[in-house]
């Protein structure tokens, strides 16, 4: 079993909460937008750190992180592209990626807007955990985890750490 704690558009700030929410889990999945280095290397301290770059990333970010990634963790199958859309609104890229290799997870942010879908007709469970930084014009900032076990996605939980 995995403890996996979920965040996006960080847009370079991190606080103490974050960082014991991170300190939890056993993995750190982060959607894009981290905004700065400064955001990997204080989430990397701490445990492994999956991750996609988002559209605000500069090339110090991009050269670590790909627009793209696919994983596997227990027996889950896992997509994750920071502009991804939702179950009947994908992106181009990610109705390409989904279309080409389907995963039991599809993973996404920027749009600030906290989502938990289940797509039927591609047979997937879609998490965008929202925005836990403080730019954008979300009101309330957000992050998710939960648990995979063996290809069980469990104990989904929405954080919320307060107004932006």
């Amino acid at each position: 079993m995995k403890k996996i704690l979920l965040l996006s558009d960080t847009h370079s700030y991190m606080d103490d909460r974050i960082l014991d929410y991170a300190s939890q889990a056993d993995e750190i999945w982060h959607c894009g937008d981290f905004g700065n280095s400064e955001v990997i290397e204080k989430l990397e301290k701490i445990t492994t750190l999956r991750g996609v770059y988002g559209n605000i990333d500069g090339e110090k970010v991009r050269k670590i992180f790909p627009e793209v990634a696919r994983f596997t963790v227990e027996n889950v199958e896992v997509l994750m592209i920071h502009i991804g859309g939702y179950p009947g609104k994908y992106s181009p890229l990610a109705k390409k990626e989904i279309a080409e290799e389907s995963p039991n997870l599809f993973i996404s942010g920027h749009s600030h807007i906290l989502k938990a879908m289940f797509d039927q007709k591609n047979n997937l469970l879609h998490l965008n955990p929202g925005a836990c930084g403080k730019e954008g014009w979300h009101k309330t900032r957000t992050m998710m985890r939960f648990e995979i076990n063996g290809e069980k996605i469990e104990n989904l939980e929405i954080i919320e750490l307060g107004k932006r």
